[in-house]
């Protein structure tokens, strides 16, 4: 199996991929490799503590880890305001406000 059979459908559009008959918006792609990839890597440590949250039954460390989930999401472009609908300098202070909230610990701003 290639790599493109694996990928999801995407939209003629382009802006969601088609999972399981569910659309999904995609990451911005204008968000540079390297901050996507810093971004991704904050999304997968926050979804890790929702699921360690989850099994220890802690309901203020998953609320705090849905958070960190939820910021660098809006970050990505794949929740809040649609990335196609933002002007670049918009976009740009997106990624880079999100990417400095999760450096920081301070998902509040997110």
């Amino acid at each position: 199996m290639t790599a493109d059979a694996r990928r999801p459908a995407r939209t003629p559009d382009g802006r969601y991929v088609i999972v399981n008959g569910r659309r999904w918006r995609v990451t911005d792609p204008d968000v540079p490799p390297d901050v996507a990839a810093r971004l991704r890597s904050h999304l997968m440590a926050a979804r890790r503590a929702v699921a360690a949250a989850r099994r220890a039954q802690d309901a203020e460390a998953e609320r705090t880890a849905r958070t960190w989930v939820h910021t660098a999401k809006v970050a990505l472009g794949e929740r809040g305001t649609p990335w196609w609908d933002q002007q670049e300098a918009e976009r740009r202070d997106r990624w880079s406000e999100g990417l400095a909230a999760l450096d920081e610990g301070d998902t509040d701003r997110g």
